[in-house]
């Protein structure tokens, strides 16, 4: 993911520098690992981090990749550059082993402890590391645990708007995008604006339907109409196994969504593959989206799918083919317990696993980490959105307008810079 020459870089952190903590003896704790712990959630290295002489010392290279840092070395003058974001705003830090000078954008500053090498790793204070790029770092004693916090940045969030999400309609200009449910496959395979829960709303005063996709568009925040469908009647294998069926459904999302001044459309099609022939699903939907790209392009419309994980039951999605069909595709990492949707958090191991298997497939600009506010919470959240970070997706999408509280709107916008 970064370039990093042929040494595996490495961090450390001076624990005597945090706040309210003191320094470790250099012999204490030598045969107890040491967690690492970024937004809550393990941070995996290539060696096993130390304490030496009142420093801990953890592997850089997984640090700076998970912070999105792009690090070099340079093996003539032995000096490590590691350089955050693009522009005026940029923070551009030179170490050189040995050495306890370095420079941040230029100007001079003095290390506590000198880059090193040890065991063919380069060593680093990370105290020094989190004030120059923003993480916050706290050392647990007890558990001997550190725990970082990522910095706040920019990031793509997108809204799903359907079900009571009016209660949260005044967020929608701080979103780069909006889909909104309100149509969907029916029982018989057809495209509708009418019919159970996805359906066209009824105007509420001065307030209508297109209004609400035409304010969202003024404020530069895309509106997609979302097309719902789920595989419960075989619904979705009758149109997309059927070309004359798949011709009329298509034909009618492009209208709808162009006669409503939609700028997409966002095919949420849910349960493909888990009891019919997976290969024959997955290409009979790979070519459905392709008949539906063609058209939407051709109408100057974003195409966005949002599909079930690739560790799910579901197994009727090419995140590959599908990768380079779609503007974008948000993985639905959800329902992983079977009492889903009940205020129990996601495990983050399968999140975790959900976004790798993703990037095997699909390029991470692409990949949007799908977040259920009804299964989670403040913490959980901040986790979620940490893992969007580390993997350095193209953003968020929030389900759904209406289900987020007040605490977990403060948590996202303490992790995320919105769209202003």
């Amino acid at each position: 993911m970064r370039r990093i020459g042929k040494f595996a870089l490495a961090a450390s952190i001076w624990i005597g520098t945090l706040s309210g903590v003191t320094s470790l003896p250099q012999q204490a704790y030598a045969d107890t690992s040491i967690r690492i712990m970024l937004d809550g959630y393990p941070l995996q290295f290539p060696a096993e981090p130390i304490i030496k002489e009142g420093t801990t010392l953890v592997p850089f290279r997984a640090i700076s990749e998970a912070l999105g840092i792009q690090v070099t070395w340079d093996a003539n003058t032995k000096s490590i550059s590691a350089v955050k974001g693009n522009g005026p705003s940029s923070v551009r830090v030179q170490l050189t082993l040995d050495s306890r000078k370095s420079t941040v954008n230029g100007s001079s500053v003095d290390l506590a402890v000198a880059p090193q090498t040890s065991d063919g790793h380069t060593l680093i204070p990370l105290s020094f590391f989190s004030q120059q790029f923003g993480a916050q770092v706290n050392w647990d004693q007890k558990t001997r645990t550190v725990s970082i916090s990522s910095p706040k940045q920019r990031m793509y969030t997108m809204g799903f708007y359907a079900i009571s999400s009016f209660s949260d309609v005044s967020v929608i200009p701080s979103l780069d995008s909006v889909a909104f449910g309100w149509s969907r496959i029916d029982e018989n395979g057809k495209f509708t604006l009418s019919g159970k829960d996805f359906k066209w709303p009824q105007p509420a005063g001065d307030i209508t339907p297109e209004s609400l996709v035409n304010e969202a568009a003024k404020s530069r925040t895309l509106p997609y109409l979302m097309v719902y469908s789920g595989d419960v009647h075989g619904e979705l294998t009758k149109i997309i196994e059927n070309a004359d069926a798949r011709k009329q459904a298509i034909t009618e999302m492009i209208a709808a969504a162009k006669n409503n001044q939609f700028q997409g459309i966002l095919l949420d099609f849910e349960g493909l593959g888990l009891t019919t022939d997976k290969a024959k699903t997955r290409s009979s939907f790979t070519a459905f989206v392709k008949e539906v790209s063609l058209q939407a392009k051709s109408e100057n419309l974003r195409l966005a799918l949002a599909l079930h994980p690739l560790n799910s039951s579901y197994q009727g999605y090419d995140y590959k083919a599908l990768g380079q069909i779609a503007d974008e595709i948000i993985i639905m990492a959800y329902d992983y317990r079977s009492s889903g949707g009940t205020g129990q958090p996601e495990p983050a191991d399968k999140v975790d696993e959900a976004i790798r298997l993703a990037l095997k497939e699909t390029k991470k600009d692409k990949l949007v980490l799908g977040l259920n506010l009804n299964s989670e919470n403040t913490h959980s959240v901040n986790t979620l959105i940490g893992l969007a970070k580390r993997y350095n997706l193209k953003g968020i999408a929030i389900w759904r307008l209406g289900l987020v509280s007040s605490d977990e709107w403060t948590q996202m916008q303490q992790s995320i810079e919105f769209k202003k």
